[in-house]
């Protein structure tokens, strides 16, 4: 019996790291950490698994390097004379849109602290508030606030989409539904519920995270002496 051949080409140059990195991005993005395997990984790259070994130790080793790819395209987007402030808006809605469109990479930060990959944001972040004046005592707690508030709910927002796609509804079919519900409870027991059912139909998930990230900004700043902040209401930068 004639043995029957593969159809699919073997790769004939060297890989790089960034390439398998890169793949296994893809993969990440598909299906989330379960589609990403070395057999997956070595097929869509046309190799044997021995070749990815040569770059990358492990799974966990491989998602961490996707996840620092990804986060490092976030953490150097300031202008150069960006002010505090800006810096942190640029970065926080940097990694909000980054965990918005790779939605295994919040998930990947939660084991991710003691690497580089936080160490950057974590620095970023630190050196803004720094130049807000913020006393030596209350750095690490504003840092941290600020850092929960944007992995917090850039993973909320993340879920949500993940929870959609899931149900084979869109975002704007799943708002119209909470915001149909919210709008028949009885206002008198739900006022504010009742009165707000409208804005949760049409409201805009990064106007407003952005919101929230500049009423701790307005904190921060009086803690560090500085002229007051006002929240933006009109995020012009995002989405052009």
């Amino acid at each position: 019996m004639t043995k029957l051949l593969s159809t699919r080409s073997r790769r004939t140059e060297a890989l790089t790291r960034d390439q398998i990195v890169d793949a296994a991005i893809a993969l990440l993005d598909a299906g989330g950490e379960a589609a990403l395997t070395f057999r997956t990984l070595s097929e869509r790259l046309a190799t044997g698994p021995g070749a990815l070994y040569g770059h990358i130790a492990n799974k966990r080793d491989l998602v961490a390097a996707a996840c620092d790819t990804v986060v490092g395209r976030t953490v150097d987007v300031q202008a150069g004379d960006a002010t505090p402030q800006d810096t942190v808006r640029n970065v926080a809605l940097a990694l909000f849109d980054a965990m918005d469109a790779h939605q295994w990479v919040g998930a990947a930060l939660t084991w991710s602290a003691g690497q580089l990959t936080m160490v950057r944001v974590v620095e970023r972040i630190g050196q803004q508030v720094v130049a807000l004046g913020v006393p030596d005592a209350a750095r690490w707690a504003a840092v941290s606030a600020l850092l929960n508030y944007i992995f917090g709910v850039g993973g909320q927002n993340a879920g949500n989409a993940q929870m959609a796609r899931a149900r084979g509804a869109n975002r704007t079919e799943m708002l119209d539904t909470v915001a149909s519900a919210w709008s028949q409870l009885d206002p008198q027991a739900y006022p504010f519920v009742h009165s707000v059912a409208e804005q949760m139909r049409v409201h805009d998930d990064p106007v407003d995270f952005l919101v929230g990230i500049d009423l701790m900004l307005a904190g921060l700043a009086q803690q560090g002496g500085a002229r007051g902040i006002e929240p933006r209401a009109v995020i012009e930068s995002h989405g052009d």
